[in-house]
């Protein structure tokens, strides 16, 4: 049993119970705050543009009451991207704050571990070789992702899974789809290698109506489940042995939490590539918020959908007449602080 495990033991019941509803009160709250932060920048996200439209006419073109020019710049054009950076930027944050709970390493995020690797590989090879598109693209990249992670679980195990030994093997595997992307880039045609350079890089530019549809429906199917899961796993925190004296069935637990934070990485990869670092960034950020001893999973998921919002606005406004892919400014941001993460888990002693 670990001194935490032991000092939660030996505690009062009704201080445990005591802290675990500041906990939830915390949660709530800064689960409240990041709400309002991203409906404001989403707001704000709105009005920008060449075609720049006043809040008030935003809000009439939301309810249909403005002219048929705003409704098309705001409904057609800038709502479904948004909608698509929010529910992209939640699945990527839910996903890493899964990940990182069953590892309890703050490195395996699907972006660092192959996952989302494993899927831009898959995208890759049915985009370029296959000219493969739309829901059926979802559906693959679903479906290579599902069978990567199976093998990176696999490979990891050895009478369970050590984090350790998982953000290890995630690593390897995603330097062998990353051959594999470069390979089937190198022997395509230029067009190709094009459209396939902006979804592998990671781009809300191509989302259109279908796209947005089947993100939205398998957010609705997968975001509860992940909150779901989300109990039995915060009781593995005790230890295997204390959580399955509750109920909990351990390896089974950290098998359907790993399957959906898959579910979660490859329906956002589907359809906005392989944006790196959401996932990796959004979980350890809400834990700070919320404080330590929490999965802060919904904290995390709308970490998530802010952090893509705003990078997707830098991405299209930062430079006048230039949009660049999204993924090239989460990309900015996040690689100085996997080098923070990573000298901070080696000073700590978990990073080998």
């Amino acid at each position: 049993m670990s001194a935490q495990t032991a000092g939660t033991a030996s505690r009062p019941a009704s201080s445990v119970a005591l802290d675990r509803r500041h906990r939830h009160a915390r949660a709530l709250r800064v689960s409240l705050v990041l709400a309002v932060l991203v409906v404001l920048v989403s707001a704000v996200s709105l009005t920008l543009g060449d075609a720049g439209v006043a809040p008030s006419d935003v809000l009439a073109a939301l309810v249909g009451r403005a002219d048929r020019l705003t409704s098309f710049v705001i409904l057609d054009l800038r709502l479904p991207r948004l909608l698509a950076a929010v529910l992209v930027g939640a699945c990527l944050g839910l996903s890493g704050a899964l990940f990182q709970s069953v590892a309890r390493n703050p490195l395996a995020s699907p972006d660092i571990i192959g996952i989302t690797t494993s899927a831009a590989a898959t995208g890759a090879i049915a985009l370029v070789w296959f000219g493969i598109t739309g829901l059926a693209l979802s559906g693959v990249v679903l479906a290579g992702t599902l069978v990567a992670a199976v093998l990176i679980y696999l490979l990891a195990w050895r009478n369970g899974v050590s984090g350790y030994r998982f953000v290890l093997v995630g690593i390897g595997f995603a330097a062998v789809c990353a051959g594999i992307v470069s390979y089937v880039l190198t022997r395509a045609d230029l067009s190709d290698v094009q459209q396939a350079l902006v979804w592998i890089t990671g781009s809300l530019n191509s989302v259109d109506g279908t796209s947005l549809a089947v993100l939205a429906v398998s957010a609705v199917v997968l975001i509860p489940a992940a909150l779901l899961v989300g109990r039995p796993l915060a009781a593995l925190g005790l230890g295997d042995d204390l959580a399955a004296g509750i109920g909990v069935r351990p390896e089974r637990t950290r098998i359907v939490s790993v399957g959906v934070g898959v579910a979660l990485a490859a329906v956002a990869v589907s359809v906005a590539g392989p944006i790196a670092f959401v996932a990796l960034l959004a979980a350890p950020v809400a834990r700070r918020l919320v404080g330590r001893g929490s999965l802060a999973l919904v904290p995390a998921a709308l970490v998530g959908a802010l952090v893509l919002v705003l990078s997707d606005v830098v991405a299209q406004f930062a430079v006048p007449g230039v949009v660049f892919p999204v993924g090239v400014v989460t990309g900015i941001v996040g690689a100085p602080y996997l080098l923070w993460q990573l000298t901070r888990t080696n000073r700590v002693g978990r990073g080998g």
